[in-house]
């Protein structure tokens, strides 16, 4: 599959940056603001001196004002690591080409945020029960081109374990950064533990769910051939025959409903965020409004 990510495309995404979580500990040389002191020259605050203080950090001024010492205080700039997982199950892309264009697209977007904040990069493609890593630590715009025309060749097909592909992911840092997993979550494998797993390991977690228009809003009608799109045989008991009918329908949109609201509770409780988007609406609206209502990004 083809897909022609641009210099416009990005040019459009220079004025936003991620917002991580200032707790994040991260790694020395990067440009994100956090909560611990360091050695910027941005002065952040006073305390007491205490034994074994460096006393060249000591303001005079305020000893000659209080007869204490005092140490001054500079703000801490670190190098952050988003890590993306992307699922390239047969849900995703097989026969559903919109979806897969619109996952490789917002891939490509947190991937090129993440660098042009200086910022280090894991692009993970999620197949069966690995997450495969073709281009390592992406540091750089250059490195980050260089990646983006291996993601827009990308191959949807088969299922995929989310649990299993996180949780062995063996780059995975504790309060290091952000994970942004993509997907549609329709899987049997339990999504869940990975959440937990990546916010046992403090990581900001971002759940992307991409849904095609006709699994939100269905509008079939009559006799039909449902086929998992991520069956590998043609008797699995997954495809089935059925009539479909406004009794069918109203089922369907109820589950659905207690499906998305069971994701959404879920993230809630662990601190996580989620979001869910439509295919049909513009990568734009979801980057510029709802990835800024939530404070993803600034």
């Amino acid at each position: 599959m083809k897909i022609a990510l641009n210099d416009e495309f990005f040019n459009r995404l220079e004025s936003l940056s991620l917002m991580l979580n200032v707790s994040q500990n991260g790694y020395f040389g990067g440009k994100n603001v956090v909560r611990a002191y360091g050695q910027t020259v941005e002065f952040a605050d006073f305390r007491e001196y205490q034994f074994g203080d460096d006393i060249r950090r000591i303001d005079w001024n305020l000893y000659g004002r209080f007869e204490k010492h005092f140490l001054r205080l500079f703000t801490d700039e670190r190098q952050m690591q988003t890590q993306i997982f992307l699922d390239c199950s047969g849900s995703m892309g097989k026969d559903q080409e919109q979806k897969a264009r619109y996952a490789i697209v917002a891939a490509a977007a947190f991937g090129f945020l993440t660098v042009h904040n200086m910022d280090r990069l894991s692009l993970n493609f999620m197949r069966g029960d690995k997450a495969q890593n073709p281009f390592g630590t992406i540091v750089g715009k250059n490195a980050f081109y260089r990646a983006m025309g291996s993601l827009t060749e990308c191959d949807f097909d088969g299922d995929v374990d989310i649990e299993r592909c996180v949780t062995r992911c063996p780059d995975t840092g504790s309060g290091s950064g952000l994970t942004v997993i993509i997907s549609d979550f329709l899987t049997e494998s339990s999504w869940k533990k990975a959440v937990d797993y990546l916010t046992f390991k403090h990581r900001d977690v971002l759940l992307l769910q991409v849904m095609m228009p006709e699994e939100l809003d269905p509008s079939y009608d009559g006799r039909m051939h449902l086929i998992d799109t991520e069956t590998t045989v043609f008797d699995d008991p997954r495809n089935m025959k059925v009539r479909i009918g406004r009794k069918l329908l109203a089922a369907y949109a109820e589950a659905l409903r207690n499906f998305l609201t069971d994701i959404d509770d879920f993230c809630k409780r662990r601190g996580a965020t989620y979001i869910s988007v439509s295919c049909d609406t513009p990568i734009e609206r979801v980057l510029f409004g709802k990835l800024l209502q939530t404070g993803v990004v600034k």
